[in-house]
């Protein structure tokens, strides 16, 4: 993990999902995800995007690498993952978003922080959209 991610956790968590920076004002969870070659948890931050009460959404974006983040590849592998946010922790399963639901998902989040056209942009790839259904919804 790199020594930012670690960071923005270690803040994440002293403050109750509230961290500053670049992450300032933004949604912002915990992603634990299956590592797909080592089958090591692994925490990421990630900007979310509610869509429902049970389902949140997290785009692959990588900052518009042509590669994307090692949690995409991870979800995939192993679609059961969990998620922290503010002071919650939920299961979750992953599944990719697709032809329309993937663009509307996509123009919700662009609409809500453009730098995510800024990202798409930068590379050719076109960014995946994953769905994080909720398995233990809130009472």
């Amino acid at each position: 993990m790199n020594e930012t991610n670690q960071r923005v956790i270690e803040e994440f968590r002293a403050n109750g999902g509230v961290v500053g920076g670049p992450f300032a004002g933004q949604p912002l969870l915990l992603l634990t995800t299956t590592g797909a070659r080592t089958g090591l948890a692994r925490t990421t931050p990630a900007v979310y995007l509610a869509d429902g009460p049970d389902r949140l959404v997290v785009f692959a974006s990588n900052g518009g690498s042509p590669t994307p983040p090692a949690w995409y590849h991870n979800l995939l592998a192993h679609p059961e993952a969990v998620v922290e946010i503010s002071t919650r922790v939920h299961r979750v399963r992953a599944t990719e978003a697709t032809g329309a639901e993937r663009d509307r998902l996509w123009a919700r989040q662009v609409a809500a922080d453009p730098r995510f056209a800024t990202f798409q942009a930068r590379t050719s790839r076109r960014i995946p959209v994953m769905v994080l259904t909720v398995l233990d919804p809130r009472p």
